[in-house]
């Protein structure tokens, strides 16, 4: 219906995108082959993290941790490669190269299929600094904008808000992993009734300018 938002898994785009492949595919690097040698991982997966990130934000190579920048400008663990759910051993799965694209063409079908204006956000299981536990948050959107802008409006005592900007696609894509699960095969959620802000937005606008960031 119109108004419905679509919650799509990263794992079944990448999949219908032709973003899985061998481990073969990579020779590995000496910093592949030294980070491996220490964490005990294949040295192939390390050198499909490598390529797969514009920097290295955090590494501990004894227990094989890296924190990456995509070349999206996500900060995640192993720059999104995952050999989970791959249906096949010794392949790696990758990040779409243009997420909201990929929503796009969801949007579009489902309006083809349908004839519903609806919203789309492709989502992905990610870490938090500070704290423990995943969730999902979005790494794409279409049909809506990610973000919700309360600035310059005023709460139930009067008082103006000055700095509050909800990300909707993330509590969007968090929400609909409660009824995905990681081990249900369950790669589409509809969401209905749910209010987002209308517009076209991409999930650039997510993505904490390096200016901005304190942390950097």
């Amino acid at each position: 219906m119109d108004g419905d938002v679509l919650v799509v898994t990263q794992k079944v785009v990448s999949k219908a995108e032709g973003q899985v492949f061998s481990l073969d595919r990579y020779e590995p690097s000496e910093l592949a082959r030294r980070i491996a040698a220490s964490s005990g991982k294949d040295p192939r997966h390390v050198e499909a993290v490598l390529r797969e990130s514009r920097r290295i934000v955090r590494m501990d190579p004894v227990r094989g941790i890296l924190i990456c920048e995509t070349m999206h400008g996500f900060v995640c663990a192993n720059a999104g490669v995952d050999e989970s759910n791959t249906a096949k051993r010794e392949v790696v799965c990758l990040l779409p190269v243009d997420p909201d694209a990929s929503a796009s063409r969801v949007r579009d079908a489902a309006k083809e299929r349908y004839g519903a204006d609806v919203a789309v956000v492709i989502s992905d299981t990610f870490g938090r600094p500070w704290r423990f536990g995943l969730t999902n948050v979005a790494i794409g959107v279409a049909g809506m904008k990610p973000l919700w802008d309360y600035r310059g409006e005023r709460d139930a005592s009067g008082y103006e808000l000055r700095a509050t900007i909800i990300s909707t696609a993330d509590e969007l894509a968090g929400a609909a992993e409660l009824v995905m699960g990681k081990l249900d095969a369950v790669p589409v959620a509809l969401i209905r009734g749910c209010p987002y802000p209308k517009g076209e937005g991409s999930i650039r606008e997510v993505v904490r300018d390096a200016s901005l960031d304190l942390f950097r």
